[in-house]
């Protein structure tokens, strides 16, 4: 009996350390479609909304905020953003849409659909990534740490740490809100970090590395949209001329 209670014990420990262990889970992605992208455009945020997909570019002097048709990446509807800002993420919520800029701290909010400008905001720090959830917005601002906004007041109601076990996940860009977590591109990598929103816990990673690249594009992957509607998932990069709607593989490890 003793014996019998002694290996009951060390199979439980065994399989608490395995779970403690084990790797974060990893994915890749399988190409679904490929749709065209403007090549000139500095993709900073990307979000559909009510069936539109609408994108945010950056560079001084040329960025903008764009309603975009997917299937021929026609620019349906455009605004300007005048120098010197240089435009970041965006969010759309409670009938405007949101957008950061990089080091000027400050924001803007246009009327939506309209894309008429209602006011400007400030913040502290850099602006990179903004999405939502309906009641709260997100905000990355190239750190490990997403700030969580009141989408009413646009004021700061407290922060995450992003974590993968007890490393900190830096250089956060562009987030999204997909199915309950929050997707977020790492800055200079072919790396998305799935986020648990309420914790900051890292719940997996997806690797896009072997998305194909247009020889010679020196910019990296940013842009990640998700359409609730029809449950699909797009991604993109700075300057690329494809836009790759994607499902996820998961990792042998």
């Amino acid at each position: 009996m003793i014996r019998y209670h002694a290996t009951v014990i060390l199979r439980f420990l065994f399989v608490a350390l395995t779970v403690c262990w084990a790797e974060t889970p990893r994915y890749s992605a399988r190409i679904v479609k490929t749709f065209p992208h403007d090549p000139n455009a500095f993709t900073q945020g990307l979000e559909f909304h009510g069936g539109g997909l609408y994108e945010s570019t950056g560079m001084v002097g040329q960025s903008g905020i764009r309603k975009v048709a997917l299937d021929s990446g026609k620019v349906l509807q455009q605004l300007r953003v005048s120098p010197p800002f240089f435009g970041e993420g965006i969010t759309i919520v409670k009938g405007q849409l949101i957008q950061l800029t990089w080091q000027h701290q400050t924001g803007f909010v246009y009327k939506f659909p309209e894309l008429q400008f209602v006011k400007q905001f400030s913040y502290s720090g850099e602006g990179w990534g903004l999405t939502n959830d309906g009641k709260q917005i997100y905000m990355s601002d190239g750190t490990a740490q997403i700030r969580v906004w009141d989408p009413a007041t646009l004021k700061e109601i407290r922060r995450i740490t992003v974590l993968d076990g007890t490393r900190r996940i830096d250089a956060l860009n562009e987030l999204e809100w997909v199915r309950g977590e929050i997707w977020a591109n790492v800055w200079q990598t072919d790396q998305i970090v799935r986020i648990a929103p309420a914790t900051g816990k890292v719940l997996g990673w997806i690797d896009l590395s072997a998305l194909p690249r247009d020889r010679g594009t020196a910019d990296v992957l940013n842009g990640i949209a998700f359409d609730a509607a029809t449950n699909r998932v797009i991604v993109t990069g700075k300057l690329w001329s494809k836009v790759y709607q994607i499902e996820l593989v998961p990792s042998k490890n």
